[in-house]
């Protein structure tokens, strides 16, 4: 009989300490296959930079990639605990297409029942936007932004041919403008929600994976 080949493994990377911490807190049981949480440190090139070394190593080869954290909402309406799902990730650099983004919008609702889930461009930014700048990051059709998500998924694409997927939960908004991350009670919120969505990315890697070279 023949051995089955070992599935790919699963990268999940985010920027921050606390982010890392909700990750590590979630529940890693039901998980398709080997699993590493990535901190990438804070903005464009430090994520760039960390996909690209850990991918280039033979144990995260063949990695499905999946970006994911805090993020600022920029439509109107959106709250702090909400989650956005990228239909695709764009930069200056270009945009990436994210894949199974309605699957992950399905295992989404089931882990975190009661939450909004938002679907559209996430686009990517080299500094925390504020104020008037969201009105015109919104004008070109996206509906988040965050400083990681699109280098990362770039990064990962360009290191191979894989499955790439950005989630991020929105800590602030228009209306609900967050200063510290960690005192506030948005803040406090998204943590929570991130803690609680391993199980979607696990049903999303099981669902998709690329079979090994």
């Amino acid at each position: 009989m023949t051995a089955k080949p070992a599935p790919a493994p699963l990268l999940i990377a985010c920027a921050l300490g606390i982010e890392h911490l909700a990750l590590r807190m979630g529940d890693r049981g039901g998980a398709g296959g080997p699993v590493t949480v990535l901190r990438t440190g804070m903005g464009p090139r430090a994520a760039e930079r960390s996909v690209t070394r850990v991918l280039s190593g033979p144990v995260l080869a063949d990695a499905a990639v999946l970006a994911t954290g805090f993020c600022a909402g920029l439509a109107p309406g959106m709250h702090p605990g909400d989650l956005v799902v990228a239909e695709e990730t764009r930069d200056p650099h270009g945009s990436t297409p994210c894949v199974g983004t309605e699957l992950l919008v399905k295992e989404l609702v089931r882990a975190v029942p009661g939450r909004t889930v938002h679907t559209g461009p996430l686009t990517g930014s080299d500094h925390v936007v504020r104020g008037a700048e969201r009105a015109s990051l919104r004008a070109t059709g996206a509906i988040a932004v965050d400083m990681e998500s699109a280098a990362t998924l770039l990064s990962a694409v360009r290191a191979g041919e894989r499955p790439v997927a950005a989630v991020r939960v929105v800590v602030d908004a228009p209306e609900h403008e967050l200063v510290r991350i960690g005192t506030l009670r948005g803040g406090i919120s998204a943590f929570r929600v991130l803690r609680s969505v391993l199980p979607a990315f696990f049903e999303w890697h099981r669902s998709l994976l690329l079979p090994r070279r």
